[in-house]
């Protein structure tokens, strides 16, 4: 294609850097919502990078309910751009099937079933005669079983890029191909326009959709977007006896394989386990325009094998074609989308892990809605660019990581699988006593945090299963112990941050839910809400003094946290946020003995009277002083010390040396989790995400609706109050008593019953039935040792769209399908556990 001959333009309200499948996304929904001022630059030909070589699978069904949405959106847009547009997206709505070899396998795959349900999305389980019956070519000797989605299809990748680019021109965006640009040009903390080998041009907004080179767009603002690029293999064979054009897609991950009939043959791809990441992203050549690396057989051996196996007319066939095309993937396995928190008015759309053209539809115009409104109109937390901070832009640590990603995508998915590669990273200053103290280490925005502690002699490692895992007996002593003496949990990870200046209490009476014009020395509990009223994060604001206030966040949220502060302080109000969360380790000292513990320590008066839950002060502890916050996310009477990081080792030393008196142990996250959901208590990012509101999620209690006080979100709380819930959480708790003991304690307190080992346990995800009809999700669960069962949260809704009101979530008989298995449950509106919350006052009562 020769270059452009008529001139660039000399500005564009919205400049879109990459026309790939995501960029014409982009553009086609921005004009369709009516922003006609849109210039697309593409340095090549429109699909010269990644998109030209994608396979083309259009799988519905997601982890979660918002990315299931973006991919049926996406369905029904390609199914409609001929009509619209004259020119067809190759879309055929053929079918998929996944195979499972294993009953690990079918477990997950029998969840994939309850998911769809509780989606409203056609899904079927099916035994392995009905999958031959769809796919007469496939081996199915050794498969257990599968399931078939009616709703799955393929895309041609190039002609649906240039579907979504003639409706974007249609709409009023001009596409500029062979333009290439070359920078971006900032000013004041905003994007002021694009630097290109035809000059400059003004900007409003730049868009970074450049692919495998959208790592290196972002640096020149500034902005970090941590991609690598792995090479990425498939072959295309002649035509095969069988083979038609209505075949549906087969997946068989078992095998890390996949198929997909093409021109009468096939389409045969994976995800190895151990992938090749290709050169730095900074290092990427240029120009790459519609070209592959070298063939690599022996890599793609281990895929070819399988393959053959499960289609045994492959050992025949012959290969037209090999691709080993280069596609980026970033350290999570999920895309990025969002608005940069660096620099303003600069958003990105990149890094979708081979999901690209599935999901290029329904992210495209989630993104045109970002663009636009300033919120995307769905949960889109997973794939916030706002979840990385810059140190996960380093080119090492990235290409270590990439090679685990890849080979995920069709590992088993099991529930709290962690990550391996490019660990350990963040480290507390007590890292290296929980080692020794033989913790088993997990990972969060790249702390590492102790999810718990196995006994001397057993490594402390997880054995991952649908099941009572191995480390189950030790976290319930870790329960146990908490509930009946005290327990030390390193809570270092937590985001922290100082807000300060005049303006700080009128920017948090604006951002916060809850009243925090408290006087110095108080801890608040308090949503923050977008403009529709539904949470952004939820945190603890501990008034400092007069013009400073401490607030603390999840450690996944520290650059979303920052970032909506920022730009949401009212005009005028003079306040400055600062990330303190290096600054200080925090420790957990929960249970009912943890005042005796502290006392033992400190001269300070920690008496109820004196210090009441919600007080924070400074007090002494041995030689160091610190601040202690009484508040508990477990459920017991605790303090939360926030302690600074040259004290952190003297002071953990000390509570373990004196605690052994007063029986105490070292806890973790796993244990936490449990004793949050036994009281109820929600986490943002699974009960609380932007999908949800307070009145949806039964925090009206942390919003100032009594007062007069205006608060970001208050007109939508008011009026889904004033409407009614139409989904409400409530504690779940599945009704079956305990069969097996527990294994020997590695800590003091009683054995108790513990859960059924050879059944599913409650992880979240699951489906929650009411009287046999679907009616929500399970957020979260886990086993809780009080409780003698396991525990989850779980929205509910009315299967009519009616009203939830709590006369009908009193009636009905409940069940929780976990994993096929059907386990009756029981509702509860208050806490499971203490509900009268008598033992966070400090009177210990019965457990």
């Amino acid at each position: 294609m020769p270059a452009p001959t008529s001139p660039l333009p000399s500005r564009a309200r919205v400049v879109i850097i990459g026309g790939g499948v995501i960029g014409t996304s982009v553009a086609y929904h921005l004009t369709a919502m009516g922003c006609t001022d849109v210039l697309l630059l593409e340095q090549g030909q429109l699909s010269c990078g990644t998109t030209w070589h994608a396979a083309g699978l259009v799988g519905q069904l997601r982890a979660s309910e918002s990315g299931t949405r973006l991919v049926q959106y996406s369905t029904e847009l390609y199914a409609r751009l001929e009509a619209e547009t004259g020119l067809s997206a190759g879309f055929r709505r053929c079918g998929g099937i996944i195979v499972a070899r294993t009953e690990d396998r079918m477990v997950q795959l029998r969840r994939t079933a309850a998911a769809a349900e509780a989606f409203s999305l056609d899904c079927e389980i099916i035994d392995p005669v009905r999958a031959r019956e769809r796919y007469p070519i496939m081996e199915t000797g050794d498969l257990v079983g599968a399931i078939w989605l009616p709703g799955d299809g393929k895309a041609n990748p190039t002609d649906l890029t240039y579907a979504l680019a003639k409706g974007a021109r249609a709409g009023g965006a001009v596409i500029r191909e062979r333009t290439r640009a070359t920078g971006i040009r900032t000013a004041g903390g905003g994007v002021t326009g694009v630097t290109t080998g035809e000059g400059d041009l003004e900007a409003e907004i730049v868009v970074n959709c450049a692919g495998q080179w959208a790592k290196q767009v972002g640096a020149w603002c500034g902005v970090t977007v941590p991609l690598h690029s792995c090479e990425h293999f498939y072959v295309v064979t002649e035509q095969i006896d069988g083979v038609h054009r209505d075949l549906p897609v087969l997946r068989d991950p078992d095998g890390y394989i996949y198929f997909k009939e093409e021109v009468g043959g096939l389409v045969v791809g994976g995800f190895e386990p151990n992938a090749k990441p290709w050169v730095a992203p900074d290092a990427l050549p240029h120009p790459f325009e519609f070209q592959l690396l070298a063939e690599a057989w022996d890599h793609f051996s281990l895929l070819m094998d399988n393959a053959v196996a499960r289609i045994p007319a492959l050992a025949h066939a012959g290969i037209k074609k090999f691709y080993n095309g280069p596609e980026s993937f970033t350290p999570d396995n999920q895309f990025i989308l969002g608005e940069a928190p660096e620099c303003r008015n600069v958003f990105v759309g990149a890094g979708f892990n081979s999901v690209g053209i599935a999901t290029a539809g329904g992210a495209g115009r989630a993104l045109a809605e970002w663009i636009l409104t300033g919120d995307p109109g769905l949960d889109m937390t997973a794939n916030d660019i706002r979840r990385f901070a810059r140190f996960n832009g380093n080119n090492r640590w990235l290409h270590d990581r990439v090679g685990e990603v890849l080979g995920l995508h069709y590992a088993i998915p099991w529930p709290n699988r962690e990550l391996t590669t490019a660990r350990p990273f963040r480290r507390s200053p007590v890292h290296h006593l929980l080692a020794q103290a033989n913790a088993c280490f997990g990972s969060r925005m790249g702390w590492e945090r102790p999810n718990f502690f196995a006994p001397r002699g057993e490594p402390p490692v997880i054995e991952y299963s649908w099941g009572a895992q191995n480390w189950l007996p030790w976290v319930t002593a870790e329960q146990r112990a908490t509930r009946a003496a005290v327990a030390v949990f390193d809570q270092t990870s937590f985001s922290k941050y100082l807000l300060t200046g005049p303006g700080s209490e009128q920017a948090l009476q604006w951002l916060c839910t809850a009243d925090v014009a408290v006087a110095p020395g108080r801890t608040v509990y308090t949503g923050m809400l977008n403009e529709r009223g539904t949470y952004e994060s939820d945190l603890t604001v501990t008034r400092l003094s007069a013009d400073e206030y401490l607030l603390v966040s999840s450690a996944a949220t520290t650059e979303r946290d920052q970032d909506h502060i920022a730009k949401r302080i009212p005009r005028g109000a003079h306040a400055s946020l600062v990330d303190v969360t290096s600054a200080y380790a925090v420790f957990g000292v929960m249970g009912p003995r943890s005042r005796d513990l502290l006392r033992s320590l400190s001269g300070a008066d920690l008496t109820d009277d004196r210090f009441p839950f919600g007080t924070s002060r400074e007090i002494d502890l041995g030689y160091y002083t610190l601040r202690a916050t009484r508040i508990t996310y477990v459920g017991e009477l605790g303090w939360e010390l926030y302690v600074p990081a040259e004290f952190a080792v003297g002071v953990y030393q000390d509570l373990i040396a004196v605690g052994v008196e007063f029986g105490l142990v070292n806890a973790g996250y796993y244990a936490i989790e449990a004793m949050r959901l036994e009281k109820g208590y929600r986490a943002f990012g699974r009960e609380l995400t932007p999908d949800y509101n307070p009145v949806e999620a039964g925090l009206l209690f942390a919003c100032k609706l009594g007062t007069d006080v205006s608060f970001l979100g208050r007109e939508a709380v008011e009026k889904a109050r004033a409407e009614g819930p139409r989904r409400k959480l409530v504690s779940l708790v599945l009704d079956e008593p305990a069969a097996a003991p527990h294994a020997e304690p590695p800590t003091a307190g009683p054995p108790t019953a513990g859960p059924r080992s050879a059944r599913g346990a409650l992880w979240g995800g699951e489906l929650v039935l009411r009287d046999g009809v679907a009616v929500g999700q399970v957020m979260s669960g886990a086993w809780g040792e009080a409780l003698g069962a396991y525990v989850g949260l779980a929205y509910v809704r009315h299967p009519e769209g009616d009203v939830v009101t709590p006369a009908y979530l009193r009636s009905g008989s409940y069940q929780v399908n976990i994993g096929g298995d059907i386990r009756p449950a029981t509702v509860h509106l208050r806490p499971p556990y203490d509900p009268a919350g008598t033992r966070v006052r400090g009177t210990p009562g019965r457990i």
